[in-house]
């Protein structure tokens, strides 16, 4: 698929910390249960301390982590990362008190918000023109992947030791250990070296590996010429940068509002509601898991073919079909596979779509010397809401019902159809230098 095999190499591995993301995400899918019998403080305390305790870290993470990308770089970055997410692995599996839980769960979160910024930005960075919603987009896949192995895992774990959940969640440690050490081995980012610390030697090499056939000194002469147009004090909010800003929190606030999050925390739980038994419910979320893995993988392929804009309109109709179908299979008192079906269908629009297009779209939008603190911001506004819709999840099912909810998210998707054909632009196949002059002309 990728002739350039360092290329390649230095892409999967900043990949990796979406692996971790996606793991760290829904691995507590397995264990809430558990650990609300373990810790029975209330729905409220459940959903907003034990279940969002790393969303609030990833928040946060998101908020803040553009500053220490662009201060110290993408590759030390990526390395704190990996070191956050082993830290919240042997701290959440060891806990032995809710909040000490939660502080882990935190940490972890901390990296995942961080990694949403880091890794997207430097494989944008790296990547060519021609293969860059491919190779961005490998952190997606690896996040569905990660998805994927924590819901084997929590299956292959559910029945080990007299507390399954501290090794549900500490297993963790174990990927967290070898991303570590891999990302050792990537280069600095040679648009970071040149635009923001000056660096014209240290890229050369990467610059020559990355592209072959133009001269490395050209590739930098490219580089600063875009750099050498800009005001140094300027922000995301100036208003010739308004439109990325606005792509940028309309695509991470739809996102969201699909339920992905909610969804992916609550899988069993949602299964058992639909009437599936304890292990049906969490062989279901394996399921999920390989349907989120094919059709993400499907995405990859056309990302760079069909472009971003046409992934969204396949992906906001499948939403709606399938979040439609889920709502009436609640209200319409549907048991067995049904509801699982509709959901698989609901996973594979946004695997598909979303899943895919995200971190591509809001690592490109924005100019080189305000990438990072885009891509912050928009990183921080998926967060927030996938930090708050899972909190209230266990509320709004007890006091609304499920349907009601899905009934919700379906109406949103209406929206983000609209927001795909009146707003969206295509940036396939743009170097990020041409793109950034293409956003600031709308």
């Amino acid at each position: 698929m990728f002739s350039n095999k360092s290329l390649f190499f230095w892409s999967i591995t900043a990949a990796l910390a979406g692996f971790l993301f996606g793991f760290d995400t829904v691995v507590i899918s397995g264990a809430e249960k558990a650990l609300q019998e373990l810790w029975p403080r209330g729905e409220m305390f459940h959903g907003w301390v034990i279940m969002s305790s790393a969303l609030w870290g990833t928040v946060i993470g998101a908020i803040f982590g553009g500053i220490p990308t662009d201060k110290y770089g993408r590759k030390p970055t990526l390395i704190a990362i990996g070191l956050l997410y082993f830290i919240s692995a042997v701290g959440s599996g060891l806990a032995t008190d809710p909040w000490f839980f939660a502080i882990f769960r935190f940490i972890g979160g901390l990296g995942v918000g961080a990694s949403t910024v880091a890794a997207p930005i430097f494989i944008s960075e790296i990547a060519p023109a021609k293969d860059r919603g491919k190779l961005v987009a490998l952190y997606q896949f690896n996040i569905v992947f990660g998805i994927l192995i924590a819901f084997i895992s929590n299956y292959l774990l559910k029945d080990f030791s007299n507390e399954p959940w501290r090794w549900m969640i500490g297993i963790e440690a174990l990927p967290a250990f070898i991303y570590f050490i891999l990302v050792f081995f990537i280069p600095e980012s040679p648009r970071w070296l040149v635009t923001i610390k000056g660096d014209l030697k240290t890229p050369i090499s990467t610059l020559q590996i990355m592209d072959p056939d133009t001269p490395a000194d050209l590739q930098i002469r490219q580089i600063q010429a875009d750099h050498v147009k800009v005001e140094t004090k300027e922000s995301i909010w100036d208003s010739k940068y308004r439109f990325p800003v606005i792509l940028a929190f309309f695509i991470s606030f739809f996102n969201q509002f699909s339920g992905i999050n909610a969804f992916l925390y609550y899988a069993p739980r949602i299964f058992e509601i639909a009437g599936l038994e304890k292990s049906g419910a969490l062989l279901s979320s394996i399921g999920v898991g390989v349907t989120n893995l094919i059709f993400t993988y499907v995405g990859l392929m056309f990302i760079d073919k069909l472009g971003r804009r046409q992934l969204m309109y396949i992906g906001s109709v499948g939403y709606i079909i399938s979040l439609s179908l889920v709502s009436m299979a609640f209200f319409a008192g549907m048991k067995g596979m049904a509801v699982p079906i509709f959901l698989f269908m609901f996973i594979a629009a946004h695997a598909i779509g979303q899943g895919t297009i995200i971190w591509v779209f809001i690592s490109e939008i924005f100019p080189n010397h305000l990438r990072g603190k885009g891509t912050a911001f928009g990183t921080s506004i998926h967060w927030i809401f996938a930090a708050f819709i899972p909190a209230m999840v266990p509320w709004l099912f007890k006091v609304i019902g499920p349907g009601t909810v899905f009934a919700v998210f379906a109406m949103m998707m209406v929206g983000q159809l609209i927001f795909t054909w009146k707003m969206m632009p295509e940036t396939k196949g743009l170097s990020l230098e041409d793109l950034e002059t293409k956003l600031k002309a709308k």
